[in-house]
């Protein structure tokens, strides 16, 4: 007869929490939807990841494919965006491009955000001496502006698209660690947290299963902004000529390459700063939507 109470309590209790998932995804959604531009956003990136994806099959020239009849013409129907110095297409190369960046950015953050993370929760957890190593660690990283860390990384690393994600990594590592510590320290003296602490739960499944659950949200919205910083450093990195080699078609290096036909061919230089323009736009205002939907003490 227990047995039957304790299988029942459990299919009641797992019920319980099926329903308040439903019931946070709901409202989360109901909020969402309100912020018509982070909608609008939303799905430009989802669009922009599937161009990313089939990027190969949808650009009508090959990225490298020159046409040297039409070097240096302006959007025509043949070329929508122009061409450039050596007759490449650059409606094609900004397509194929699309998933160079996209993977540059998202990888590193992605990598960033992980480090971060596990260094953010293991300082607000356990606090005293490792909290205080963390975070001075941190305020280092801190102390350099981010653009000028990731060009003294490169220096050390050399140039190179692998580089350039561990660069843009380590200077979004210190954020993350703050963000999660913050929100560690803030659920650590929780009541949820103390009846697991008083029950015997260990410290692994106090951190995995009820401390980091409360940070995620913080995390997504850093996680989706950040995004953007990244392709901007990205393209930084490499319009000076320390990410993606030539002939690659990486935004950055597009940008450099429109320099010195920027008063004569602007085009060259329009279309993929209008694409890094727009894309860095989106991921900020998804952030920004996201961040009131998923922050309980805005209202909507």
């Amino acid at each position: 007869m227990s047995e039957t109470k304790l299988t029942a309590q459990s299919e009641y209790n797992n019920d319980v929490v099926e329903k308040r998932k439903t019931t946070l995804w709901l409202d989360f959604w109901r909020k969402f939807r309100k912020q018509k531009t982070a909608v609008v956003s939303g799905l430009f990136i989802v669009m922009l990841l599937i161009v990313a994806i089939i990027g190969p099959y949808l650009a009508p020239y090959g990225p490298a494919e020159p046409d040297y009849g039409s070097i240096l013409k302006g959007p025509s129907a043949a070329h929508l965006a122009g061409t450039d110095a050596y007759g490449r297409d650059i409606f094609s190369r900004i397509i194929v491009g699309s998933r160079i960046s996209l993977l540059i950015s998202i990888s590193s953050v992605f990598l960033g955000a992980a480090i971060g993370s596990i260094l953010g929760l293991i300082s607000g957890y356990y606090g005293r001496w490792l909290d205080s190593l963390i975070m001075r660690g941190c305020d280092v990283l801190f102390s350099f502006p981010g653009m000028l860390l990731a060009i003294g990384i490169i220096a050390i690393l050399g140039p190179g698209l692998t580089n350039v994600v561990i660069a843009i990594a380590i200077f979004t590592v210190p954020t993350f660690a703050r963000i999660v510590r913050s929100g560690t320290l803030s659920a650590k003296g929780s009541v949820f947290v103390e009846a697991a602490r008083s029950i015997g739960a260990t410290n692994k499944r106090m951190i995995w299963k009820h401390i980091f659950p409360e940070t995620v949200s913080s995390i997504i919205v850093y996680f989706t902004m950040r995004i953007g910083n990244a392709i901007l450093v990205a393209a930084s990195l490499g319009f000076l000529g320390l990410g993606a080699k030539p002939p690659t078609p990486e935004w950055g290096a597009m940008l450099s390459m429109g320099r010195d036909y920027i008063s004569t061919h602007p085009h060259i230089t329009f279309f993929p700063g209008l694409a890094i323009f727009l894309t860095v736009l989106a991921f900020n205002l998804l952030g920004d939507g996201l961040r009131d939907a998923l922050d309980p003490k805005i209202k909507n």
